[in-house]
């Protein structure tokens, strides 16, 4: 079992650290501030390759593993959860499908601009009255005489879904004794019928814009029908148990983030004449984040490692994903502490990191479906 890092992945680590710390970091609470999304860091991510990294480079994207993948996520989201999440729902929920079920048209059409950062990606599960339980989703698509099918329903809380060039629904397309089978539809932004609302507010990754999307008599054309008809379900499955590295790997930058700026500010500020990293009280929070980091950064990685080996993931993605997420809320609000008064003011940042890592624990499945999965896993 080796724990250390190739030259290549500590390479890529190294360049989405500088590329967050040089081009991210100084606007990310502005960027917070003002809800704006980031077109011009989305652009500089395409062109660095971040946004297709797993993808071969045929097909427009980098060619890099996905713990490469996890290491440059969790650098971004440090600087910024906002993109760091843009990255990720493009990588694991619509690069990274497309690649697995794809067809060759498909790949070449919508894959490889996507990938390569011309174009942006969504994925469209969620529903108004449609969350955890996926299998209630009352989205549904009718086929034509000419194999095109007729798309009617809506999906919410959809990240990119405000910029996205393209978006992974997945609708109901049969019954089968009584039993939805659903079809995973590459919908293109733009078409007659296809509207949307404006971007959410929401408490926290103000940037990373995020809306619900109408369809109304929507025409998707056969082209666009992503693997077997009926296997949609299966997809939309397999695809989380990828995306969930990805937001494990956001909530490592988030709080990463926020005991970064909690270390150095224990270190500065001084109570009873002394640093406030000199008393145990401190100490003890530190060393309590600092070993659940680290911890979370290993269940993720290794997540990540199996994925690489074609090793199937499901109860470990989720592990990564329910312990990072719910590290990254008790580490933002032991931070938050560390700062006194001065965290809750918006002039360190501390609320941001904090509102931030809140949402790790609910999208991609919440911590409640993570458990779910884990114990279906332990018990058999």
């Amino acid at each position: 079992m080796d724990f250390e890092l190739t030259d290549d992945q500590r390479l890529i680590q190294q360049t989405a650290r500088d590329f967050a710390t040089r081009e991210i970091e100084p606007i990310a609470a502005a960027l917070d501030k003002t809800a704006r999304w980031p077109g011009e860091i989305v652009a500089q991510m395409g062109a660095l390759g971040f946004l297709g990294m797993t993808i071969p480079t045929e097909y427009g994207g980098a060619g890099l593993d996905n713990v490469s993948y996890s290491l440059a996520c969790e650098e971004l989201s440090r600087a910024c959860a906002s993109c760091g999440v843009i990255m990720s729902v493009n990588n694991s929920l619509f690069c990274d499908p497309l690649l697995k079920f794809g067809n060759e048209w498909q790949k070449r059409e919508i894959l490889t601009p996507t990938a390569s950062g011309k174009l942006l990606g969504a994925y469209g599960l969620t529903e108004p009255s449609s969350g955890s339980d996926a299998q209630t989703m009352q989205t549904v698509a009718e086929k034509q005489g000419d194999g095109s099918w007729i798309l009617n329903g809506s999906k919410n809380f959809i990240t990119n879904g405000p910029e996205a060039d393209h978006v992974l629904v997945f609708a109901i397309t049969a019954r089968v004794d009584g039993r939805a089978k659903h079809t995973a539809l590459i919908v293109k932004k733009g078409q007659p019928g296809y509207a949307q609302s404006p971007h959410d507010e929401k408490l926290g990754i103000h940037a990373a814009h995020s809306c619900t999307i109408y369809f109304e008599n929507v025409r998707v054309e056969k082209e666009y029908v992503l693997g077997d008809e009926g296997g949609g379900f299966k997809i939309a499955m397999a695809t989380l148990d990828g995306g969930r590295i990805g937001i494990a790997s956001q909530a490592l930058g988030i709080a990463r983030a926020a005991l970064e700026k909690a270390i150095a500010y224990s270190k500065e500020r001084k109570s009873f004449n002394q640093p406030l990293a000199t008393f145990q009280a401190i100490q003890w929070m530190i060393a309590d984040s600092d070993v659940e980091l680290d911890a979370a950064r290993l269940l993720t990685l290794r997540a990540a490692a199996m994925k690489d080996r074609g090793l199937r993931h499901s109860a470990e993605s989720a592990m990564a994903k329910l312990y990072a997420s719910e590290m990254s809320t008790r580490v933002t609000h032991r931070a938050l502490q560390i700062f006194g008064g001065y965290g809750y003011t918006t002039e360190y940042g501390m609320e941001r990191h904090y509102r931030d890592a809140r949402i790790t624990e609910i999208y991609e499945g919440t911590s409640e479906i993570q458990r779910i999965v884990i114990a279906k896993n332990a018990i058999g």
